[in-house]
């Protein structure tokens, strides 16, 4: 009786530790989502097959599957509470002009960034914890996989936020929602810092008394006396008055086309235009007084052909200028 007792105690034992082994097992293959990334506890380890069918029941595309970095699985959603604070980094030169994850071409020149699991194409708000400063930005590229870092941006977009030679800064990430799928009718927008406290107000002086304005010295001149010109029967000769030439001529730029890039409402910002816009030609600023505020707007000539206006607008459009407009003379 007592070896039935044993052996009986042995069999569930060994049950017993097969079913935790399992279950292990089961935990390893099955990736986990925190908030704000992915990890799983094993490498290899491939989604389940249901992970491929969206919401809508119809199959994922390219960019909405899951994909494996260094043994990690990732699985890109929509997460509109998506607010995260940690580290955001750079890249630039390295992947220049090579393809992003949803296929455009990257630009280190052009604000963008990189993020690991939300939807391609998207907008987040990047805030610089550091310095206050803060824009939008198309998520176009999935990354970064170095350490706990949460976003990666583009070389002009770290200038922006001026994190560039630091390399990394503790920063903010906020969804926005979901971009345009064309680059170009993204929104660009500059980094702003919060505006600086208003002056302290000057502070009142006592009127003054009616005494104490005085009327300031008159200054006389005093002039020598005319001297009265002397009669002449003989006629005087007199030289002819000089003949002044004639005003130079000045040609008005304004004679030939121009493209405007946009208006802005400082003049900070239209100069950062005017530098991205050089190897479109030749840029300038005007002013616009109105009634709401002065514009300042950003043009570029064109030359006195219409057909180099068309062309110079669609270099202009390329540089991300998607409103850019043809001036005529």
């Amino acid at each position: 009786m007592n070896q039935r007792i044993e052996q009986a105690w042995r069999i569930a034992r060994n049950l017993g530790l097969m079913a935790l082994a399992a279950a292990s097992l089961a935990a390893c293959a099955t990736p986990k989502y925190e908030f704000g990334r992915t990890v799983a506890t094993s490498t290899g380890s491939a989604p389940r097959p249901g992970s491929m069918i969206g919401r809508d029941g119809k199959p994922l595309r390219g960019t909405e599957k899951p994909y494996q970095i260094k043994g990690i699985w990732y699985y890109p959603h929509e997460d509109r509470n998506y607010n995260v604070v940690g580290i955001g980094s750079w890249y630039g030169e390295q992947f220049h002009n090579r393809k992003t994850s949803n296929g455009e071409i990257f630009d280190m020149n052009l604000p963008s960034a990189a993020h690991k699991t939300l939807p391609l194409p998207s907008l987040v708000e990047v805030t610089n914890l550091d310095n206050g400063r803060k824009m939008i930005l198309r998520v176009n590229d999935r990354g970064p996989f170095v350490g706990d870092r949460i976003i990666d941006l583009s070389k002009a977009a770290a200038d922006e936020l001026g994190y560039r030679r630091q390399g990394v800064a503790r920063v903010r990430v906020k969804y926005v929602g979901p971009a345009p799928r064309r680059a170009l009718e993204a929104p660009r927008q500059y980094a702003q810092a919060a505006p600086p406290p208003p002056p302290p107000p000057r502070p009142r002086t006592a009127p003054r008394s009616f005494e104490d304005i005085q009327e300031p010295p008159q200054r006389v001149q005093v002039l020598p006396p005319r001297r009265e010109a002397t009669w002449s029967p003989a006629p005087i000769q007199q030289a002819a008055p000089p003949i002044n030439p004639p005003d130079p001529v000045f040609t008005s730029s304004r004679s030939a086309y121009r493209v405007q890039a946009g208006s802005f409402s400082t003049r900070e910002n239209a100069e950062k235009a005017v530098r991205q816009l050089t190897s479109a030609g030749r840029a300038s600023i005007e002013a616009v007084e109105r009634a709401t505020g002065t514009l300042y707007r950003v043009t570029v000539a064109a030359g006195d052909e219409e057909s180099a206006a068309w062309t110079l607008r669609e270099r202009v459009e390329a540089l991300g200028y998607s409103g850019a407009t043809i001036l005529r003379p």
